[in-house]
């Protein structure tokens, strides 16, 4: 009996240092990959990987930091019209209900090279009414200018009053062709057509400076790249993301 339980208590002893030497194993491959993740994080921090990565070099989302404009222009029939199949009972807003707009500011766009900053105050500083009423002439809806400056204009670097004063000036540095000044009827366009129009009714404007955004039927607006002088230059990022379908509809200008 005493012999029986010696080799009991040795295989039970066995099976305890078998387990012991899993867990040991088991630790020594998960301190191997923690050594491995140390030295690839250590080399990403390294200043030789920070002089290969714009991002890292780059402060993210704070004012004022930022490569060039783009300013949007929406073209307003399009809104309002998807507006009305939206809501078709409900009463047209500002924008869509009054005076007759066509290409109306959608906003005034800080944007790096690649990407672009937003939100980079929060909350953002308080928007005066004084301010929103003096840019209804050229952005049409309050809600908008309170959304633009919140996303947009906190990102710029200046107070709301200097931001959309800027607005202003890079709205009034584009000419619009004058077949979109007052369409009267609706049109089908090609998109290459808009941006030919624009770049030769605007002398410095490339057509790597400009892009056409869209939906599956309507055109919906112009984007047109600025530098910070509000100068035209090219954004390649932004052409190649430009409205590819073979046409497009416009629809005609409206009043109240």
């Amino acid at each position: 009996m005493t012999s029986g339980l010696g080799v009991f208590m040795v295989r039970i002893r066995m099976r305890r240092w078998a387990r012991l030497a899993q867990m040991a194993r088991a630790l020594a491959v998960t301190l191997s990959f923690l050594f491995v993740f140390a030295v690839v994080a250590f080399a990403q921090r390294a200043p030789g990987a920070a002089q290969n990565s714009g991002a890292n070099e780059r402060p993210q989302n704070q004012p004022g930091h930022f490569d060039f404009y783009v300013l949007a222009l929406s073209w307003s029939p399009s809104y309002c019209a998807a507006s009305a199949e939206r809501a078709p009972n409900r009463a047209p807003d500002q924008q869509c209900g009054g005076r007759p707009f066509a290409f109306v500011v959608h906003g005034l766009w800080p944007q790096y090279d690649k990407g672009f900053p937003s939100f980079c105050q929060v909350p953002a500083p308080r928007l005066y009414r004084g301010i929103v009423e003096a840019n209804l002439d050229l952005m049409p809806s309050p809600r908008l200018i309170f959304h633009e400056w919140d996303r947009h204009g906190t990102c710029s670097g200046v107070p709301a009053a200097a931001y959309f004063a800027t607005v202003r000036k890079a709205r009034a540095a584009v000419t619009i062709p004058a077949d979109y000044t007052t369409l009267e009827k609706p049109t089908m366009v090609s998109p290459g057509d808009v941006v030919e129009a624009f770049v030769k009714a605007n002398p410095g404007l490339s057509r790597a400076g400009f892009a056409v955004a869209c939906d599956s039927r309507w055109l919906s607006e112009v984007r047109i790249c600025l530098n910070k002088d509000l100068s035209f230059r090219d954004c390649p990022e932004l052409a190649r993301r430009s409205c590819r379908r073979d046409r497009v509809a416009m629809p005609a200008v409206r009043g109240g």
